[in-house]
């Protein structure tokens, strides 16, 4: 067929998939470094599922196709199950199978939370919303261990890499997902303003009576949720389905209507008259359950990284490829200034990601990890998923028009972006519970300083910005308010001393340049003169 000149197309860019999602020069410096070189191979295998076209496409239809609920059969009966797209399923497979949920805790190598932070990062550019269910599992599994026969039984399910999807009594399923069910209409981020209650029965169990106002995941097999005693909130394990086979009595009222997550199902849940066991002390619930939000938070770090890495690689590909006023758009000044941003501002994210899951591994037995961890990952969670909505517009903004058009992929990453600064606690609450750690543990500041003391003296500007930190942090008038500020400094200077540590001189360069020189701009594509951005721009490779 003959076509009309106007439909010759050219000065298009071929299309990005498939590419190699693992080979990522940040990420796998980051696999060795913190201990995790075995399973380098299997990363990169990941990454190249990850990032072809089967992988994408689901990711796509997935989200093009969101879940649905289904309150009643057809008789009038309550059923409240939720129905996924099969793309879903093949994604939630992949990961269990891949051991990206609770499989680290059954893994004694060193390094085995590394290896699965970074399989989490290369498989989570074929979708975000499936990583949630995969996430509350892996974060499960340490609450629950406050409750050694529970954990018991189903930690090895939690654990298990078989995706086994569908209502059955836990006990006869080859494989389990956990969630998470906590905020109420009235509390929000105050899960002690929370209303529900629980009564104790005479076999032990307990009664669950209450309204959960946003809960993901509702399909999983279990949850982990807070509830009222006389003692005050408390954790509770509640299974979808009892020993005895009935359901528990946990009615899905409906799904959220999200501005992005799409193929994640998020609702509302009643409990009336739910059955729950213990888990941990009556009226330890929000010290018992948040061993599992801290698990979730560095997955949320992890996911601003992942989000980072591909809308810089789609920025990049697209400039390497489309030409405007006579030369290709990455050999324009300007654009390698953005580009080289946007590259600084994802191995920062992705080097700091990368040392929170080794103080992850190695904090179990080694107090001054475990106290780095407990700061790093407050201050980290703050700033990183804070950069995520910012970065993710100006990679969209590379695109131009084309940026804005779902084909191109960068819409679904931009309304990805905010979900992590608001998961697990919003902006305010990661800086004030930094704060809060600082004046519980003091050992918090000390593994802070003894982190920052390693970088010292390699570059002038981050000894500066080191420093100004010490300032911040001995004034302590208007503290809470001024949170927001201290906290972003402290997460700067902690990036920065990372970098300078391990990460390419070129890009170390330009971060210390940039954010800890104050020679910078509020927007991306602000970095100073002198920049090395050819070698910047050449860690994407391609």
């Amino acid at each position: 067929m003959t076509f009309p000149a106007t439909h010759e197309v050219f000065n298009q860019v071929p299309d990005l998939v498939p590419y190699p999602a693992g080979d990522d020069l940040a990420l796998l410096e980051g696999l060795r470094r913190e201990g995790a070189a075995w399973a380098e191979d299997d990363v990169r295998a990941l990454g190249v599922r990850a990032g072809g076209v089967d992988a994408q496409d689901r990711g796509r239809l997935a989200d093009e196709y969101p879940p649905v609920l289904h309150t009643h059969d057809r008789y009038g009966n309550r059923i409240d199950e939720v129905e996924f797209h099969p793309a879903w399923h093949d994604l939630m497979r992949v990961a269990v199978e891949n051991g990206l949920h609770a499989a680290p805790w059954r893994d004694d190598r060193p390094g085995a939370h590394v290896a699965r932070a970074a399989k989490f990062y290369v498989w989570g550019q074929a979708d975000a919303g499936h990583m949630c269910p995969i996430s509350m599992t892996y974060a499960a599994v340490p609450a629950l261990r406050h409750a050694p026969d529970l954990a018991a039984v189903y930690e090895p399910l939690l654990a298990a890499p078989h995706y086994d999807f569908g209502l059955r009594e836990p006990s006869t399923k080859r494989g389990l997902i956990a969630g998470m069910s906590m905020t109420e209409k009235q509390g929000g981020s105050d899960v002690r303003a929370n209303t529900t209650a629980a009564t104790r029965n005479a076999d032990g169990t307990y009664t669950i009576v209450g309204h959960k106002w946003f809960t993901s995941a509702p399909m999983s097999d279990l949850f982990l949720t807070l509830a009222n005693t006389a003692a005050g909130p408390t954790c509770f394990l509640l299974p979808r389905v009892l020993p005895d086979g009935t359901r528990n009595r946990i009615h899905l009222q409906r799904l959220k209507n999200k501005l992005g997550n799409k193929s994640n199902a998020s609702s509302e849940i009643e409990y009336e008259g739910a059955t729950g066991w213990l888990v941990g002390e009556e009226g330890r619930g929000v010290g018992t359950i948040i061993e599992m939000v801290n698990m979730t938070r560095l997955d949320c770090v992890i996911g601003s990284a992942t989000g980072m890495r591909a809308a810089t690689l789609r920025a990049v590909h697209h400039a390497r490829h489309r030409s405007a006023f006579g030369a290709l758009l990455v050999d324009q000044p300007l654009m390698r200034n953005v580009l080289a941003d946007l590259v600084v501002e994802t191995e920062a994210a992705t080097t700091m990601m990368m040392r929170l899951a080794g103080a992850t591994d190695r904090s179990a037995g080694d107090p001054q990890e475990a106290a780095l961890r407990r700061i790093a990952l407050a201050v980290t969670k703050y700033w990183v998923c804070k950069r995520a909505p910012a970065h993710s517009a100006e990679a969209l903004e590379c695109l131009g028009g084309n940026g804005y058009v779902e084909d191109s992929g960068m819409p679904r990453l931009y309304r990805e972006a905010p979900l992590m600064s608001v998961w697990e606690g919003s902006g305010n609450v990661a800086a004030l519970d930094a704060l809060r750690a600082m004046v519980r543990q003091p050992d918090t500041v000390e593994a802070f300083f003894g982190e920052l003391e390693l970088a010292r003296g390699t570059d002038s500007r981050l000894d500066d910005a080191i420093a100004r930190v010490g300032k911040e942090l001995a004034d302590l008038e208007n503290v809470e308010y001024r949170a927001r500020r201290v906290v972003e400094l402290m997460a700067l200077v902690l990036q920065g001393a990372q970098l300078v540590r391990h990460g390419h001189p070129a890009v170390a360069d330009a971060f210390c340049a940039s954010r800890l020189d104050r020679d910078w701009g509020i927007a991306l594509g602000t970095l100073p003169v002198g920049v090395d951005t050819a070698a910047v721009l050449a860690r994407i490779g391609g």
